[in-house]
């Protein structure tokens, strides 16, 4: 089958027109548009290529996804949470969570190459993309902070009740996956029942993600993007996943 080629103007083709392998290669080309990324999230699809290549368009078939309710944390992970919940109401927390402080630092991070990678798939222009929709209120950054350093993260999409998880980097063991145990109890109390993580990995099932058919995944997404976003604003979570707006020395978006 020949891989459709999308103009800007161009619709994307029914995810069930991927090609059949588990990867889910649907198109290439368009532009990443805030209005074309909506269009693809809101549907199931994502952008994923390397520089230089043209704008891959994926719908994978399993789609990997964490069920907050699933959320497994290690015995050793919910040790460490529990020490950290206990630290948060005193008057200088060595670890501090936080929302939208940092996002451009956390995407920089997430986008340097790791271990043997010669590349990224965070090009130059994705982080362009991703700087407008946070500025537009609906890409964001969850932060772990130690010592007043930023010590991990991730960030990802929030549409509607739905939150699309694109990368996560950790400096301190542990780091990222505290700022993802936060930000699944965040979503929790929003009403935000799935994460989609994209494509499946050892480290995310560990976690609690699994695979969903594609159907079910697309269906639930345009179920979700239809309903009322949480509210983000810049600030702390606590251990029981309220975000309280703050006021930090600096903002390094």
């Amino acid at each position: 089958m020949k891989l459709p080629w999308l103009s800007c103007d161009t619709p994307f083709p029914p995810v069930e027109n991927a090609l059949s392998d588990p990867a889910g290669l649907l198109a290439a080309g368009a532009d990443l548009s805030l209005e074309r990324l909506a269009m693809a999230y809101s549907n199931g699809i994502f952008p994923w290529y390397s520089e230089g290549e043209p704008i891959l368009w994926w719908s994978p078939d399993p789609r990997m996804v964490l069920v907050c309710a699933d959320f497994a944390p290690s015995h050793s992970l919910r040790k460490l949470l529990r020490q950290i919940a206990r630290d948060e109401n005193s008057v200088l927390p060595r670890l501090q969570v936080r929302v939208d402080t940092a996002f451009e630092a956390v995407v920089a991070q997430c986008a340097a190459p790791r271990g043997n990678q010669a590349g990224t798939w965070i090009t130059a222009a994705m982080r362009q993309a991703y700087r407008a929709w946070h500025a537009a209120g609906v890409a964001h950054s969850v932060e772990t902070w130690i010592d007043g350093e930023l010590a991990g993260g991730l960030y990802g999409i929030s549409l509607g009740r739905m939150f699309f998880g694109e990368s996560m980097y950790t400096r301190v063991p542990d780091a990222s996956k505290v700022a993802l145990a936060y930000l699944v109890a965040f979503l929790r109390n929003a009403g935000v029942e799935w994460i989609d993580c994209q494509q499946q990995t050892r480290h995310l099932a560990s976690l609690g993600a699994g695979p969903v058919p594609r159907a079910r995944f697309v269906e639930h997404v345009r179920q979700a993007v239809a309903q009322p976003a949480p509210a983000w604003q810049p600030g702390h979570l606590n251990s029981q996943g309220r975000l309280h707006p703050a006021q930090f020395s600096r903002l390094l978006y």
